[in-house]
C-alpha cells in the first residue's frame, strides 16, 4: 500500500453527523471489519468536500482537477497486525464527473454517482460579526439537494477523545467487493482544525436519493456538525484484506 494513487488538497469540509440504529448498518459492513461506535453511539454523515489540484499516479488530468464531492458514510474498524485501524465505508458518493464516477466505481466498486454540482464557501468575518457559511448543491432524477452550516470564531484541534476527533481522524477506507472480499486502502493528512456547525441542515429528498433504510435517521436534525479547513491528502493503492 506504498504506491500513492491519488493526491489533492481536500478543503471546506462540511460534516452532517447522525446518530442511527446499527442494524440499519450492519448488512453494509464490509466483511474483515465492524462497526466503530463513539461512546456506545453509531453516526453515519453527510459529508461535502472540494478537490483542489487532483492528481492521479502523479499526473493531472485536464478538467478534472478542481470538483466538490458529497458522500454518505459509516465507520468500521479492522484489527491489523499493527492494532486496530479506524475507518469508514460509504454508503453513496456523488461527483459532477462521469468520469470520475466510472474510474471509482471500476478500480474499488464503490457506489458513486455522477450529478450536476456546485458550493460555495465563505469564511467569517469577525470585525463585521459575519459569520462564515459552506453550501453543497447536486442535482438527480429526485430533484435539487443541498448540505449548509455556518460557523464563526477560530477554528481549533479536536481535543482527544472528542466527537469531533472521532469523526475527522479516520485514516483508512474499506470497500465490499463483488467477490465477497474487502479493499483496504489508506488515506493520509495531518489532523484538522474544525468549527463547531450551527444551523446544519440536509435538504431534498432523503428517502428517494438515500433510500427508506437511511430516511427516518437523515430526516431529522444532524446530531452534530462541524466544518474542517482540510489539507493536502494522499489516497493509496488498495489491497485485499479478505477474500
Amino acid at each position: 500500500m506504498s504506491r500513492r494513487f491519488l493526491s489533492a488538497a481536500w478543503r471546506n469540509l462540511l460534516m452532517l453527523n447522525y446518530e442511527i440504529d446499527p442494524g440499519i448498518l450492519l448488512p453494509l459492513v464490509p466483511k474483515g471489519t465492524e462497526l466503530d461506535p463513539w461512546n456506545g453511539r453509531h453516526y453515519v454523515s453527510v459529508v461535502g468536500f472540494r478537490f483542489q489540484n487532483t492528481r492521479v499516479l502523479g499526473i493531472p488530468i485536464p478538467f478534472h482537477r478542481n470538483f466538490d464531492e458529497v458522500n454518505l458514510r459509516f465507520y468500521v474498524r479492522h484489527r491489523a497486525s499493527d492494532g486496530w485501524r479506524r475507518g469508514v465505508a460509504f454508503v453513496k458518493e456523488v461527483v459532477p464527473r462521469r468520469a470520475i464516477a466510472w474510474v471509482a466505481r471500476w478500480l474499488y466498486n464503490e457506489n458513486y454517482v455522477a450529478c450536476p454540482m456546485n458550493s460555495s464557501a465563505q469564511l467569517p468575518d469577525k470585525d463585521r460579526a459575519i459569520p462564515g457559511s459552506v453550501t453543497y448543491r447536486w442535482t438527480s432524477g429526485s430533484g435539487v439537494h443541498s448540505i449548509s452550516g455556518e460557523f464563526t470564531g477560530t477554528p481549533s484541534y479536536p481535543p482527544p477523545g472528542s466527537e469531533e476527533e472521532f469523526i475527522t481522524e479516520h485514516y483508512w477506507g474499506y470497500v465490499s467487493q463483488r467477490d465477497g472480499s474487502t479493499v483496504e486502502y489508506r488515506v493520509k493528512h495531518p489532523p484538522w482544525q474544525v468549527w463547531r456547525a450551527s444551523g446544519a441542515t440536509l435538504d431534498g429528498d432523503v428517502k428517494d436519493f438515500y433510500g427508506e433504510h437511511f430516511h427516518e435517521a437523515l430526516s431529522r436534525l444532524p446530531t452534530s456538525a462541524f466544518v474542517a479547513v482540510g489539507s493536502n491528502v494522499a489516497v493509496f493503492r488498495g489491497c485485499r484484506i479478505f477474500g
